[in-house]
């Protein structure tokens, strides 16, 4: 696997996730991050767009998928990496952190979040 790395950092929406009807209705801030890894030395070397891992179109992947309602953050991460997988075909690796600010906990909590990490060959084992 390859080190180099194309991220996003600190993505904002506010969207309508959560676990109960009333987080849905309400609707909440999230924060998104990203992280691929790919084989980027062609880009490198060619200073080419096709040839890496476009920031535009991960920022659009993640939109997309958040604008779509659902209960786990888990479930939401999930569908982030798999889109991202489906769009480049370089990506060996996909990290995502979804974080929900402010989370219906009972108490103070400035955010709760989960972080999914797949590997290309995770990805593809669950397909077949």
């Amino acid at each position: 696997m390859h080190n180099d790395t194309v991220a996003l950092k600190g993505l904002m929406f506010f969207a309508r996730h959560g676990y109960y009807e009333e987080e849905r209705k309400i609707g909440n801030r999230y924060g998104v991050d990203i992280q691929v890894k790919a084989d980027l030395r062609r880009a490198a070397n060619h200073d080419s767009l096709k040839d890496t891992i476009n920031y535009e179109t991960l920022y659009d992947i993640a939109k997309t998928e958040m604008e779509k309602p659902a209960r786990l953050l888990e479930h939401l991460a999930e569908r982030i990496i798999k889109q991202i997988f489906n769009h480049f075909p370089a990506a060996e690796q996909v990290k995502v952190v979804v974080r929900k600010y402010n989370p219906p906990v009972g108490g103070v909590c400035r955010a709760a979040e989960i972080i999914l990490c797949r590997t290309r060959q995770e990805y593809e084992q669950v397909l077949s």
